[in-house]
């Protein structure tokens, strides 16, 4: 996990990175060279930099005193992250309002277009993306530019790129003049960035104390480097995923936080645990199938919507009751005599507790003593440690996504494969049948593919004519619009 450190004075430095390809940071001299402690403690100062002067408006929209918005363009661990924590940590009245596109959905665009149409000229976009070529988030990139020609406002003057050094993405923002550039490493996963300038910079730009955050990490780090287990809370957490599992996975990881602002962080763990534990084979190369899969939302709201069958039915998980002690900021009134909203929702979280336990069904609970920076930056630390350790105890490589990349290739085929049926229809300009279509695309063990999408450009039209009943593809003609 790259992740920065305040240290006192001027003696700040990075983590070493382990053989699992993320920083484990806890103190100077730690960093694997020089040059890479120096640039990440540079990229520090430069967010806080930048921040000061977007918020001070010394950095600014062509035509307006200052940013309003923040308009963050990611996907995966690079929405995720920012999302839990502005979720958790944002102000109710930030300097600059943050807003996602996290997926290439055009209704999902819209919706967030249609938001901010009459502040898109004081909103200051995000690109985050480590080699510019992730197609979700190009084709956010790309609406969004399209979005600004559109109301005659230069996107230059608006963008900002997080990304590798010598990107793609990097190249383009030099080349177009954007506002700035932050380095995102070849070796930070999406999962594991929130503690990178991919989630400090939108973090900080809301107002949110990343030294705070930072701060709350550093001491996890410390906590986790401590060799007796019964006082590491990160080996704890992960020898309690291997007894719960046997090693092997055999149960679900059910996350239920007790808080309203930690409503996203089931969501955030759903990447970190199942994309970095999520794995075929060990490192001999033995066929393994590890992995935890991981689901929940928030007690007490959630809890009535699966606690029935968690404590009766089949007993195939573990819970992880993340409980907060304070309730409020201020004193709480009473619901009741002697009673609080707030001693429901403990007493809700005990409960359930305790019915689990008196049927055999196995639970954590991690307390923290209220959401702030330093607890949300604890927080991260912790499973991210707790990961990497648990990885190394079922002998697998938490840090890549063979998976995933798989998944990325094969819709690259499929746009390839669409690209050839539409060629295919030029010529002859006449219609055919699905089998037709197939062999005159070359591609004649691809029938079903090719069904769906002449099946999507059809819906939008895209130039296809469908003539036949959609559920009963072998009478559809396909003809070219």
């Amino acid at each position: 996990m790259p992740i920065w450190r305040p240290w006192k004075g001027d003696d700040r430095q990075p983590g070493r990175k382990p053989d699992g390809g993320s920083l484990l940071a806890a103190k100077p001299g730690f960093g694997p060279t020089g040059l890479l402690k120096q640039e990440i403690v540079e990229t520090l100062e430069q967010i806080e930099s930048f921040v000061h002067k977007v918020h001070s408006g010394e950095i600014h929209p062509p035509h307006a005193p200052k940013f309003t918005d923040i308009l963050s363009i990611g996907i995966g661990g690079s929405a995720l992250g920012p999302q839990f924590v502005a979720q958790a940590l944002a102000p109710i009245d930030p300097p600059l309002a943050i807003h996602f596109i996290d997926n290439t959905d055009p209704a999902g665009i819209d919706d967030i277009l249609i938001e901010l149409e009459h502040r898109l000229n004081t909103t200051l976009v995000l690109v985050i993306s480590k080699s510019g070529g992730t197609p979700d988030t190009r084709n956010g990139m790309i609406e969004l530019q399209k979005a600004y020609e559109s109301q005659q406002i230069p996107h230059s003057s608006h963008f900002v790129a997080i990304t590798g050094h010598d990107s793609k993405l990097e190249k383009l923002a030099k080349s177009e003049g954007w506002v700035a550039t932050f380095p995102m490493h070849d070796w930070v996963g999406g999962r594991t960035s929130e503690m990178s300038a991919v989630g400090l910079l939108p973090a900080a730009l809301q107002g949110i104390d990343i030294q705070q955050m930072l701060a709350g990490a550093k001491e996890m780090d410390s906590a986790t480097r401590i060799q007796q287990l019964k006082n590491n809370p990160a080996a704890l957490l992960a020898l309690s995923w291997y007894f719960a599992g046997n090693g092997k996975g055999e149960k679900d990881m059910v996350v239920l936080p007790y808080k309203d602002s930690l409503l996203l962080f089931s969501r955030y763990l759903q990447q970190l645990v199942m994309e970095s534990l999520g794995k075929e084979k060990d490192l001999d190369g033995n066929i393994v199938h590890q992995g935890i899969a991981v689901y929940g939302n928030k007690g007490s709201t959630d809890q009535h919507a699966f606690v029935q069958q968690l404590r009766e039915g089949v007993p195939n998980f573990f819970i992880t009751f993340i409980e907060v002690l304070e309730d409020r900021k201020g004193t709480s009134p009473e619901v009741e005599a002697g009673v609080t909203a707030g001693d429901y929702l403990s007493g809700f979280l005990q409960g359930t507790r305790k019915a689990l336990y008196e049927n055999q069904r196995d639970s954590i609970a991690v307390t923290i003593p209220e959401v702030n920076p330093r607890t949300v930056g604890a927080l991260i630390a912790l499973y991210d440690r707790a990961v990497g350790l648990y990885g190394f105890l079922v002998n697998i490589n938490a840090y890549h996504q063979p998976g995933v990349e798989a998944g990325k290739k094969a819709a690259a085929a499929i746009l390839d494969l669409q690209r050839r049926v539409m060629q295919a229809l030029q010529e002859p300009k006449q219609s055919m049948s699905l089998v037709e279509l197939a062999d005159a695309a070359g591609a004649s063990e691809e029938i079903e593919s090719i069904y769906k999408i002449v099946r999507h450009l059809a819906a939008n039209h895209r130039g296809v004519v469908l003539e036949g009943n959609l559920a009963q593809p072998g009478s559809l003609r396909v003809s070219a619009n």
